[in-house]
């Protein structure tokens, strides 16, 4: 863990807090809660986590870690018609590899439906409850606009026996989905929308994952959330902006309840990243149209699909961190989170050399059915990590863009008459260039090698500024690799400017076409074919690379690339507004 519990904050802790850590900090001291600080993260089981989810998870774990106090995971369950076991099981997945541990203490709001059933009746008993038969539309229309204020319902002043025997027969089954609901009794003319007499239970007939067909009655999000955390003893529930408008309903239901404890809502902006979309609803269209091939596509921010793509815990922590916590909602460019995981594989990825577009060299001067073994470093960064073996044969293979036939100045690559160094080996002169004679494209080079270069040395003091990768081509292993890059062509696909042929479009029309290019006969070093799952390494001038945990087969992995070496977007987008 990145973070250390303590029992209360340091001063280099404090003089780092954001507003959330020093609001804990105030009611700590105030002796609030008897001076404790306990907070969770309430997902909901119907669909995948993704880097938004990770912030508000990171955010609630390390503040309970910075304070020495405790953290729950639970699941708000109160939806059955959207929810699954799967999602569960992958939050779980997902919660853990982030690194948060929330001990013994996995809870799910179904587990208090019982309890939220009493409270529910205690509200119809203190005249703040009542069973309405307005259909949805009739409840939309009574609840009126934002500027105009709403009206009671015909049904709101039932007398308290016959709302607690409605109530009690809504839960026996009794009455059709969607005829009738329980709704909180508030103030129909509220400013605030949410404070319009609520909806706390609505008939709904589905099959529930935990408990089976016992209930035919859900309680909704807002009823639910607060009390959970009150029944938990939740100190602090931090959770999104979009909450804010929510908080005087959470605040009114502990009031009026005889809740075990009183938590206390913050709100902090969520997380946008350019070039994706974060909403749920649309990553769900996402897969469902089969843009991508899954939560798990290693070009959707979803967890999954960043652990797949090769991201580490240690690199979002660091992406965390540097976002910080802010009031107001803003968008962070892509590059920032890309920057942590090259910074982190930088310190731990080995390094090995990998050819994606093979042309064939033939070292004419090299001894025939030779191999000379070269030393080469595994990290620079990392003095432990040691040094490998890799065969230099008569025939190699190269990077096809590192030759070209005439070269511009300041091309210090291979070209007919040039001379480059081989990584970690001698230098090579290109001699001859031999073209396919139906498409005139370069097949094979040949070069000779100068024997007295080995070792980085040059006896004659010559300058060689080219230094190029490369692999045996007699003893490299093929595999295929896969180039990810951005899900989609602009930096905000969701906005459109007015009065511009842009307008009408969808985030959709804004997909990247060349968001990810399959390469089936790469030339890696013969290393690389007993690489694992979920291994990363840096293929030398090209980026970070990690074996695929889903399609990679014992003695053939798959490589994505995790991330390049650089970002390249930065002068593409600037190329655009040009």
């Amino acid at each position: 863990m990145s973070t250390k519990p303590h029992n209360s904050p340091t001063e280099e802790s404090v003089a780092s807090a954001n507003f959330i850590v020093t609001a804990v900090t105030e009611d700590v001291e105030a002796g609030q809660n008897g001076g404790a600080v306990h907070t969770r993260f309430p997902p909901e089981p119907n669909g995948y986590l993704h880097i938004g989810h990770a912030k508000a998870m990171w955010l609630n774990y390390t503040l309970a870690q910075r304070f020495g106090g405790k953290f729950n995971l639970r699941f708000d369950d109160t939806n059955p018609a959207k929810e699954d076991e799967e999602f569960v099981d992958a939050i779980q997945a997902d919660a853990q590899w982030l690194g948060c541990d929330w001990e013994e203490r996995l809870c799910f709001a179904s587990d208090y439906f019982e309890t939220l059933y009493g409270y529910a009746q205690e509200l119809i008993r203190a005249g703040l409850a009542y069973v309405c038969d307005l259909s949805p539309e009739d409840t939309q229309e009574y609840r009126g606009t934002g500027s105009k204020s709403g009206r009671n319902s015909p049904f709101r002043e039932r007398s308290i026996e016959e709302n607690l025997d409605l109530f009690a027969r809504m839960r026996a089954g009794e009455f059709a989905d969607g005829s009738r609901t329980l709704k909180a009794k508030i103030d129909m003319a509220a400013a605030n929308m949410y404070l319009r007499d609520p909806v706390m239970y609505r008939i709904l007939r589905a099959h529930h994952h935990r408990t089976g067909d016992e209930w035919c009655i859900y309680p909704t999000y807002d009823f639910t959330h607060g009390q959970s955390d009150a029944i938990e003893g939740i100190t602090h529930s931090c959770c999104s902006l979009e909450f804010e408008i929510h908080r005087p309903l959470y605040e009114w239901y502990l009031q009026h309840l005889p809740v075990p404890s009183q938590p206390r809502q913050i709100e902090f902006a969520r997380l946008n990243l350019t070039y994706t979309v974060l909403s749920k609803r649309k990553l769900i269209k996402l897969v469902e149209g089969g843009h991508v091939s899954g939560w798990d596509d290693p070009r959707m921010l979803s967890l999954c699909g960043l652990r797949r793509r090769g991201y580490t815990p240690e690199a979002i922590h660091t992406f965390l961190d540097q976002v910080g916590v802010a009031k107001f909602n803003s968008t962070v460019d892509m590059v920032q989170l890309e920057n942590a995981l090259r910074n982190d594989l930088n310190q731990r990825a080995e390094r090995r050399m990998a050819v994606l577009h093979p042309l064939k060299v033939v070292i004419t001067n090299f001894p025939e059915n030779h191999t000379e073994e070269l030393t080469a470093i595994n990290n620079p960064e990392d003095a432990n990590a040691g040094t490998r073996t890799i065969p230099l044969t008569r025939e190699i293979y190269i990077e096809r863009n590192d030759f070209r036939m005439e070269a511009p100045r300041k091309y210090f690559r291979l070209a007919p008459g040039r001379e480059v160094r081989l990584r970690y080996g001698y230098c090579i002169t290109c001699t001859e260039v031999v073209t396919d004679p139906e498409s005139g494209e370069v097949s094979e080079l040949r070069c000779t090698y100068d024997p007295q270069t080995g070792g980085g040395q040059t006896p004659d003091g010559r300058k060689v500024k080219g230094i190029i990768h490369w692999v045996s081509a007699t003893a490299s292993h093929t595999a295929e690799v896969r180039l990810y890059d951005h899900l989609f062509a602009v930096p905000f696909p969701e906005k459109n400017e007015p009065g511009t042929e842009e307008a009408g479009l969808t985030f959709l029309d804004r997909l990247n076409p060349n968001s990810l290019e399959v390469l089936a006969t790469c030339k890696l070093e013969p290393s690389l074919a007993t690489a694992q799952p979920g291994e990363c390494f840096q293929f030398e001038r090209l980026g970070y690379f990690c074996v695929d945990s889903v399609d990679s087969s014992p003695g053939q992995p798959v490589f994505n690339r995790s991330v390049s070496l650089r970002d390249a977007w930065a002068r593409i987008e600037k190329q655009r507004k040009q």
